[in-house]
């Protein structure tokens, strides 16, 4: 099959490689869908940290069951499925308690086992088992049921930020996941939603895909938070970008009782942020983090999706096809548009 393999630091190739086979407890899929990720970014441009062989990237993926072990039943070929691609191990505490994807051993594919950026992916017996498989509903897209993954990422800290009807929001990033948090916000009931970030191109672009959104320039930013919250601060500031001044200036920004969330993680090297934490004591600020998603989050969203609560297609701006993949690694990197597709023709 035709795949891309990472070998390392800036070196994605596309090669023919054999074709995953599969046990009993496993399942082969057929890609249709898939999506580059900032972590996908993070091992293409730093290179994949203690890696001793290349990888097949690409989390983000959708496609048509091939083929199943003899010992799966609830899966059967020609299904079409979305994956959610973080798996424990099943027998932790922290997996027994419906984080599976906060176990301490776990295991994703794309960033640990050879992921969706290839004609086909063998999902592993552990995703099987614990669920990570959902049927696509109705009509839904492979697009659209691939993007699930980071939509469901943006649903966990929905559930972190108790937004309520009619709060003040500030999202300090204007990438594909700052505008799916807007999205989220306003299903929420959120009354304002003010959106930040340097690069005004992205900034324009998400306001015209979300109306509801009111872009702030940095040099205005407080003036403006301040001027329509009448001097109190927002109910609730999130971070979707990797900057350590953003999460300075969410304390500072946030209301009394407000809360915080840092979604976005931190480059190597700037994990360390100095931060004024009397504005968390005296504003008794709820400051909290969030990363990946639970299952139950990752099949809610793909019903968000299928009840049209949430439309997500709009957030696609480029699509480049399997053997031009470094071309929508480099976009990505430098920027460009919002969410970028890999399409993955089948010859």
């Amino acid at each position: 099959m035709r795949a891309a393999v990472l070998h390392g630091k800036k070196d994605l190739r596309i090669e023919n490689v054999p074709a995953p086979e599969i046990g009993r407890h496993e399942i082969l899929l057929r890609v249709q869908g898939g999506f580059v990720c900032g972590t996908d970014i993070r091992m293409y441009a730093n290179g994949r940290k203690g890696a001793t062989k290349p990888l097949i990237p690409g989390h983000e993926i959708s496609g048509v069951i091939e083929a199943v072990g003899s010992s799966v039943s609830e899966y059967h070929p020609g299904m079409r499925v979305a994956v959610a691609p973080n798996m424990g191990c099943g027998v932790c505490d922290t997996c027994v308690s419906g984080s599976t994807h906060l176990c301490a051993n776990s295991e994703a594919l794309g960033v640990t086992l050879d992921g969706g950026f290839a004609e086909f992916v063998r999902i592993p017996e552990a995703a099987v088992r614990q669920g990570n498989v959902a049927e696509i509903p109705g009509d839904v897209s492979f697009s659209a049921a691939a993007l699930a993954e980071p939509l469901s990422c943006v649903y966990n800290g929905l559930e972190h930020c108790g937004t309520h009807y009619g709060a003040s929001v500030l999202i300090i990033g204007a990438g594909p996941i700052g505008l799916m948090h807007a999205k989220l916000s306003r299903m929420a009931g959120a009354g304002t939603i003010m959106m930040n970030d340097i690069n005004e191109n992205r900034l324009v672009l998400c306001a015209k895909l979300e109306s509801t959104i009111l872009p702030v320039g940095s040099e205005e930013l407080e003036a403006r938070v301040r001027g329509l919250t009448r001097g109190k601060g927002v109910d609730v500031c999130i971070t979707a970008c990797p900057a350590p001044a953003a999460q300075q200036k969410a304390l500072e920004l946030a209301a009394v009782n407000g809360t915080v969330l840092f979604f976005g993680g931190l480059p190597r090297g700037q994990e360390t942020v100095p931060l004024d934490t009397n504005l968390i004591h005296y504003k008794q600020l709820h400051v909290t983090g969030t990363t990946r998603q639970s299952l139950i989050q990752y099949r809610r969203t793909l019903e968000l999706i299928a009840t049209g609560l949430v439309a997500i297609e709009d957030v696609i701006t480029a699509r480049f096809e399997l053997e031009n993949i470094e071309q929508a690694f480099e976009n990505v990197m430098n920027g460009v548009g919002l969410k970028t597709a890999v399409e993955i023709k089948q010859l």
